[in-house]
């Protein structure tokens, strides 16, 4: 057992899927864009330019607060957050200061069977800064991020494990793409960590005498390695009665070694002010009610509710709510089955021999033309022991581009399960008849009855009941 233990609390900012940029008009899909060319003169911060805000933004914002179960401030307002940075033209960046969104919240999710809550401190609504572009002795400037909404959300410092903030940052990822949000697709920078971390004794109950930021985070993985170095970096410091410098520390490309960029700033040292420019927001009660009625069942709910009601495996129940497009998928094939036994064996059969033969085909879900109801209809003939499960593997690549039913294709080409006892009986006979070793061996070893099914099997060529032929087989070599 180490001797520290970390204290973390993170700050994730999220890209809000929106047409238009925070405070403009301006086309807020700038990935890949020509540098410069989604700019104009109010995120570029020219004089006299007015700030509109932008109500599907702070709609979502508030949506995101309400899913972490946050207080919505329905008296709000803008704020000045004042600091010079060569990316963000105006001097301040338009954030949220002392009456955020949302505020006083939690998000709960399982991890290994325990159920974890973090508090969330705020949600706010702010706007994103331009891109700084170094080149040799160069710095280069392109502005079309800088107005892109942003909602930040804060947590409590509640972390004590690096695996409790990788589930954390995986659900709250999830939710945001659930509640269509934000695409938060890290490569493109839509979703992006803000790591305080600091040690303390195990143990120990008080929170340290010092905090350090680390900006910038783009992936969860790296955000791990982060968290590891920062770890092992302050433990060495604090084993020679050391105290850790409080400042804000940079990455050092995705390796997750930090290095030190400048003391750490406090809120009094980016003068926040009311934004003169913007009148008060006003949430109301009317909003808030359409917005928790747009809202959709939520993924630990939905992973509650597949191991409660279905009683699914967690594992299982984990891997189809990954995705809100995966989980649904799975809610069409189950709609309208009682039999949660058969709800059991259509996720196991859609997480493992379907999702198998997507990715050999390298098709996405969205390309998948097997229907849900074509797809459990296989899965159905299965479990009513229509047919076994060799057949249907084979059938499953067969249906997979939609043109036939399964049970169609299992009729046409002779695959139903034999259970015709008489049918059976001459298989059983000749496969005795065939293997008088074999038969002769079984006092000594009865599970060389398990041989004797396979032959049965191999010339019916799968298609007879096990059962019944163990049974027969049984009947037949105790006689």
């Amino acid at each position: 057992m180490s001797k520290y233990e970390m204290v973390v609390g993170l700050e994730i900012h999220v890209q809000t899927k929106t047409r238009s940029k925070m405070f403009c008009s301006c086309d807020a899909a700038y990935f890949q864009a020509k540098p410069n060319s989604h700019v104009c003169p109010v995120c570029l911060g020219l004089p006299g330019a007015l700030p509109v805000p932008n109500a599907i933004a702070i709609e979502k914002c508030v949506k995101l607060a309400l899913a972490l179960n946050c207080k919505i401030n329905q008296e709000s307002k803008f704020d000045r957050k004042n600091y010079f940075y060569p990316d963000l033209p105006k001097g301040y960046q338009i954030s949220q200061y002392d009456l955020p969104f949302g505020e006083n919240g939690y998000l709960e999710y399982d991890l290994n069977g325990d159920s974890i809550r973090i508090r969330i401190k705020r949600v706010h609504q702010e706007e994103d800064t331009g891109k700084s572009i170094h080149e040799g002795a160069e710095t280069l400037l392109d502005y079309n991020k800088s107005g892109v909404p942003l909602a930040e959300i804060v947590t409590e410092p509640d972390f004590t494990d690096v695996k409790e903030i990788d589930a954390f940052a995986k659900r709250l990822k999830q939710i945001v793409r659930y509640l269509d949000i934000s695409n938060a697709d890290m490569e493109k920078g839509q979703m992006r960590f803000e790591l305080n971390i600091s040690l303390r004794k195990s143990g120990s109950k008080t929170l340290p005498p010092y905090k350090v930021e680390v900006k910038n985070i783009g992936s969860i993985s790296v955000l791990e390695k982060v968290i590891n170095y920062e770890f092992d970096r302050q433990a060495k410091l604090l084993d020679n009665n050391e105290t850790p410098l409080q400042e804000t520390r940079g990455i050092k490309d995705m390796s997750g070694k930090t290095y030190s960029q400048r003391v750490k700033e406090n809120s009094d040292d980016y003068r926040y002010f009311p934004e003169p420019d913007i009148p008060p927001i006003l949430i109301s009660d009317e909003m808030i009610t359409r917005v928790k009625e747009e809202m959709v069942e939520l993924p630990q709910q939905r992973k509650d509710r597949y191991m409660h009601e279905y009683k699914l495996e967690p594992s299982t129940a984990e891997t189809i709510i990954a995705t809100k497009a995966r989980s649904d998928w799975f809610e069409q094939a189950i709609t309208r089955i009682d039999d949660k036994e058969l709800i059991k064996e259509i996720a196991k059969w859609y997480i493992g021999d379907l999702f198998a033969l997507m990715k050999a085909n390298k098709i996405k879900l969205n390309e998948l033309k097997l229907s849900a109801e074509n797809f459990v209809g296989l899965v159905k003939m299965l479990y009513q022991k229509k047919i076994s499960g060799s057949i249907a593997k084979q059938i499953l690549p067969q249906i997979l581009d939609g043109a036939i039913t399964a049970e169609t294709y299992a009729k046409e080409h002779d695959l139903l399960m034999v259970q015709d006892e008489n049918a059976l009986e001459e298989v059983i006979m000749e496969v005795i008849k065939q293997n008088p070793k074999v038969v002769a061996t079984l006092d000594k070893n009865p599970n060389v009855i398990k041989f004797l099914i396979g032959q049965v099997m191999r010339i019916t060529k799968g298609k007879a009941d096990p059962k019944l032929s163990e049974q027969l087989l049984k009947k037949h070599l105790q006689s």
